[in-house]
């Protein structure tokens, strides 16, 4: 490798970052100047005392290495969640597929988000159209309402995005949709379901603040939303 001079006495004055760009430029540097890492000194990076620029090398991989695998191990239970969660969607989907009316449709979806989903309460909200299937049945997780019901200008934002959203809602959002004094959904799961202009929602709630936080991804929520979808208006 070519060697870059040095700028010597007479030049504009060395700067920690000209030697920081020279070393760089010359990564065989020490290996040229084998005695230079036996005379460098570094803090240690978990005491007082001085270890040699090697040793400090060896720490700083170290420490690397460690956070790689952390970041591995991250990774790895990423992917064993995301696993699990196709695993519930897949067993809604075919539970979905096999029901054939109203009451199985509610028997089915209760079993998925109470097991699979940890829902502590949940209810669909169903315009009459969308949901003439289930007109005439009485179901504590229904709830027929007119699109240009007043109640539904509380959702009107989660409409017209289209998109799920998960974490703590409003109070009058929480009393409306789970009863007046639910105080134990700590969070909650607001889907809506298509075709759009979305026609419906499924409200999600459970005890645990953290089961349905705002960064969590909704990806799952959404599949799950146009299974639903599907299965009622097949219904």
């Amino acid at each position: 490798m070519n060697k870059q001079p040095v700028r010597g006495i007479d030049a504009e004055p060395v700067t920690e970052a000209s030697i920081a760009d020279y070393l760089q430029l010359n990564p065989d540097f020490f290996e040229r100047h084998t005695t230079l890492l036996t005379k460098l000194k570094l803090p240690h990076a978990r005491g007082a005392a001085a270890v040699s620029l090697v040793e400090r090398q060896v720490l700083m991989l170290r420490d690397k290495n460690d956070k790689l695998e952390a970041r591995l191990r991250e990774l790895i239970e990423v992917a064993r969640a995301n696993d699990g969660l196709a695993a519930k969607i897949h067993r809604l989907a075919r539970a979905m597929i096999r029901t054939h009316d109203a009451p199985s449709f509610f028997d089915s979806l209760e079993t998925s988000l109470r097991e699979d989903f940890g829902a502590s309460e949940w209810l669909m909200l169903m315009s009459p159209a969308a949901g003439s299937g289930f007109d005439k049945l009485a179901n504590r997780h229904l709830r027929i309402v007119e699109p240009g019901a007043p109640e539904l200008k509380m959702f009107e934002t989660l409409f017209e995005s289209g998109r799920p959203r998960c974490g703590q809602i409003r109070d009058s959002q929480r009393d409306y949709l789970f009863g007046v004094g639910t105080i134990e959904v700590g969070s909650a799961a607001l889907v809506p379901l298509h075709p759009r202009p979305a026609s419906g929602l499924l409200a999600i709630g459970s005890p645990d603040v953290e089961r349905f936080h705002p960064a969590m991804s909704t990806d799952f929520l959404a599949r799950i939303g146009e299974l639903v979808s599907e299965a009622a208006a097949s219904i």
